[in-house]
């Protein structure tokens, strides 16, 4: 028999929609529901949270419905709890191995007889750019324009209102699993939350943590969650490549279980409170004591733990760089890395982040918030943040990604929405 869904409290008060914006995070550890609104310049006032532990999830990927379906419920009671507002609508998060994306230009001619860029020549352009083969069970999540150029003058981020004869467009294509992108939508819709759009994780978490400079100079997004790691490379402000790795902070949680002999929630626990990525800067006779299997109470070198760690984390930096190479872009990044997540909060890895990538590295944390703060300024919440930045400013702009594999309510406002996406706005 199915519970109740998270939309059912008829007792709270209807979500001021013109203002408010509600983001469901759905990760492999934890579900984080938020409720916002615009605070005073670009902050953002946070009017509701609510975060549970996630399950029936793998690496990003829902393998159980029910499971995943009442986490969220979980997590969205929570958020209308705290913001006092019923929750029906939610901008989620995607991620997953089966995110790909590509790169891709389209090319028109300008339609007008004074040759004046018009928003639908732009639409049209990006629609040329779109227009790519597709393998079988994939689906477009975000088709982001990148640059311009107009009659072979490059580098224009804002054609509209310039004459010219040719109008080509650079853009940055997003796709998933039909399938995936299918249940996770399902899930939500089993919770009572009807979905107002897909947003890719790591273009969430880049609003929250990333400046416009290392946008502009070249930077690396690394968010590693607890069954991913979501990579995006910013340069000349835009995004140029994404990829999702199927490695995260479980994968040290399962090393230390299986290292120390723990069940899962007490090496999570440990990590948590004792981990380093650097053993070499334990000393030797520093311990902690953990209960294990049954009655067993062990004593713990946490060098130990450090020299278990490490090897993983080595991994988890290898394969990014592995990835940063395989992109072409491994040369332009003077802004480096910024690292968020919740692994970014384990003592040790932004040093050996450093050694091993030879870039410079920062911890990315949730800036500019206000309201009900202070239990989401870690880095283990800058998707969520970045969701409810991405969707206010969405909202703002009257812009969001066209949404594919389901049709939202008031589907064609939604289109004109996007129709409009493509006019840069003052900010």
């Amino acid at each position: 028999m199915p519970g109740p869904t998270a939309g059912q409290d008829s007792a709270r008060n209807a979500m001021p929609e013109d203002q408010a914006i509600v983001v469901i995070d759905v990760g492999t550890t934890k579900v984080c529901a938020l409720v916002g609104e615009p605070a005073n310049g670009n902050g953002l006032r946070v009017l509701g949270v609510g975060v549970c532990p996630s399950h029936g999830l793998r690496k990003g990927i829902v393998i159980d419905l029910h499971r995943a379906s009442q986490s969220i419920v979980a997590a969205v009671d929570k958020a209308q709890r705290t913001s006092g507002m019923a929750i029906k609508e939610a901008y989620v998060g995607i991620t997953g191995a089966h995110i790909a994306c590509k790169n891709s230009k389209g090319v028109v001619a300008i339609s007008r007889s004074d040759h004046m860029i018009t928003h639908e020549d732009v639409h049209r352009a990006v629609e040329a750019a779109r227009a790519v083969t597709m393998p079988a069970n994939c689906e477009i999540l975000h088709v982001i324009p990148r640059s311009f150029v107009v009659d072979g003058q490059e580098g224009i981020k804002d054609p509209i209102g310039l004459k010219g004869i040719r109008l080509e467009v650079e853009v940055h294509i997003v796709t998933g699993a039909t399938t995936s992108i299918q249940n996770l939508v399902q899930c939500a819709q089993r919770a009572g939350i009807e979905v107002s759009d897909l947003v890719l994780e790591p273009l969430a978490s880049s609003e929250a943590v990333l400046t416009d400079e290392e946008k502009e100079l070249g930077v690396v997004l690394a968010d590693v969650g607890g069954g991913t790691t979501d990579i995006a490379i910013f340069i000349g402000g835009n995004i140029w490549y994404s990829k999702v790795l199927p490695v995260g902070g479980n994968h040290l949680t399962s090393d230390i279980a299986f290292g120390l002999r723990l069940p899962f929630a007490t090496a999570e626990e440990v990590k948590i409170r004792y981990g380093h990525a650097l053993p070499a800067t334990i000393p030797e006779e520093e311990t902690f004591e953990v209960a294990g299997f049954g009655s067993e109470h062990l004593t713990i070198r946490r060098r130990q733990l450090a020299a278990i760690i490490e090897p993983r984390v080595r991994e988890i930096y290898a394969l990014l760089m592995d990835e940063i190479k395989r992109s072409g872009y491994d040369g332009l990044l003077p802004a480096g890395v910024v690292l968020t997540g919740g692994s970014a909060s384990l003592a040790g890895m932004a040093e050996l982040g450093r050694a091993e990538l030879d870039l410079p590295l920062r911890i990315g944390v949730p800036h500019s918030l206000t309201g009900l703060a202070d239990t989401i300024t870690g880095p283990a919440y800058s998707t969520g943040v970045g969701l409810l930045l991405w969707a206010l400013r969405q909202n703002t702009e009257e812009a969001p990604t066209p949404p594919t594999g389901w049709e939202p309510k008031d589907l064609w406002g939604k289109i004109l929405k996007w129709l409009r996406s493509f006019l840069p706005q003052n900010r």
